[in-house]
């Protein structure tokens, strides 16, 4: 739980220096088959849904990869307004 929390703050700092651009919200996708998804849940991310089960490049439309859970993280309080803009 601690390392998620300074892996977020330090993806955040990197990715401005890097990018000249905040991020605002971190997403993950976490396989439920394989893993139990607790460090996850303790450490305040949101489950928000769950893949399809296609990859990203996927011309079937048929699932052909397991389902991953979606988790996000916002690293700011109002990171809906500031995507939407």
């Amino acid at each position: 739980m601690h390392l998620l929390s300074r892996m977020s703050h330090r993806i955040a700092e990197d990715w401005q220096r890097v990018y000249a651009h905040p991020v605002y919200l971190l997403k993950t996708f976490v396989d439920g088959e394989r893993f139990r998804r607790t460090c996850y849940r303790a450490a305040n991310w949101m489950e928000v849904g769950r893949t399809t089960g296609r990859g990203k490049n996927d011309s079937t439309n048929q699932s052909n990869r397991s389902l991953k859970d979606v988790f996000v993280y916002p690293l700011e309080r109002r990171f809906r307004e500031r995507l939407q803009a």
